[in-house]
Formats: structure tokens, C-alpha cells, sequence
């Protein structure tokens, strides 16, 4: 009798050592998972960090570009102020060429930034450029010729900052 309580039953030690495979099978499996979590998990804070640099970094350049266009219009500001408190009835003429200087130094700011004037008038019409507030009938001009110019247009590059504003011929 003690024979039979020794005996197992034929398979049972293939299943015992089965289910110690599948064990360390799954023991492998869940320290994986655990291990690529982990790495998810910083990735993922590596790459809100990132964003957040990078937020910062634009915020400052963005702020350090204002900061340099403020610092050139501020004697603008300055010449402008002292053209509002000079009398302009006793010298018109010379209120008149400070004006300009004012214009030609702000222009010159301009240019410098890279913004450059768009040329229209006499200029075939282009809707990419120009914006018509108005139409005429013009003998002498062409159908779609601007023949005036109420604002000008300005570009920053390849950008378009504003658009002329215009009077078109039209066709009779």
C-alpha cells in the first residue's frame, strides 16, 4: 500500500513542471510589463518637460523680439511727443519736415525688420496683395489696374502683414 501513495499518477509530474514554467513565464511577463511601464511613464515625462522647455524658449524669444522693436520705436515716441506740444501755426513747413523725419526714421525701423512695402499703385490687381474698397470707371487705365491707394500694404518676408488697401478700374 505504501507503493500506491508514492505512485503519481502517470502525467502529473509533466503538469507540476508545466506549471512552473507557465510560473516563471508569467513572473518574466508581468516584470517586462512593469519595466516597459516604467519607461512609458518617463518618456512621457521626458516629452512634457520638452514641451514645456520649448513653451518657455518661445515665450522668451517672443518677448525678448518685442522687447527690441519696443526699444526702436521709443524715441519715435519721443520725436512724436515733441511734434504735439511745438506750435505748429508759427513754422508749418518745419513742422511738416518732422514730421517726415518721424515717418522716414519709422520706415527705416521697418526695413530693418525685414518689412518691405507693397507696390500698388499702377500694379495689376491681386487679391493676395491688395484689397479693394473700391471701384471706378477710368479711361487710361486698364480693366484691373489700381489707380489709387488709401492704406498701404506691408509685408514681413514672405508674409503678408496687411494688404493694400485700393481703388480698381474697371472695365466700361
Amino acid at each position: 500500500m505504501e507503493d500506491d501513495k508514492d505512485k503519481t499518477p502517470v502525467g502529473a509530474e509533466d503538469a507540476t513542471a508545466s506549471a512552473a514554467v507557465d510560473t516563471a513565464d508569467v513572473d518574466e511577463l508581468q516584470r517586462q510589463r512593469d519595466d516597459y511601464y516604467d519607461r512609458l511613464l518617463r518618456k512621457t515625462a521626458e516629452f512634457d518637460n520638452y514641451r514645456k522647455r520649448i513653451d518657455r524658449d518661445r515665450q522668451t524669444a517672443s518677448e525678448s523680439l518685442t522687447a527690441e522693436v519696443m526699444r526702436d520705436l521709443l524715441p519715435l515716441v519721443d520725436d512724436l511727443e515733441r511734434a504735439l506740444k511745438a506750435d505748429a501755426g508759427s513754422d508749418a513747413a518745419g513742422y511738416r519736415k518732422g514730421v517726415e523725419l518721424i515717418q522716414r526714421q519709422l520706415l527705416d525701423i521697418l526695413r530693418r525688420r525685414g518689412v518691405t512695402l507693397i507696390e500698388a499703385l499702377g500694379a495689376e490687381f491681386d487679391p493676395h496683395f491688395h484689397q479693394a474698397v473700391a471701384y471706378d470707371t477710368s479711361e487710361g487705365h486698364r480693366d484691373g489696374e489700381v489707380i489709387e491707394e488709401f492704406a498701404r500694404g506691408y509685408m514681413l518676408g514672405e508674409r503678408l502683414l496687411r494688404p493694400a488697401m485700393v481703388k480698381v478700374a474697371k472695365g466700361a
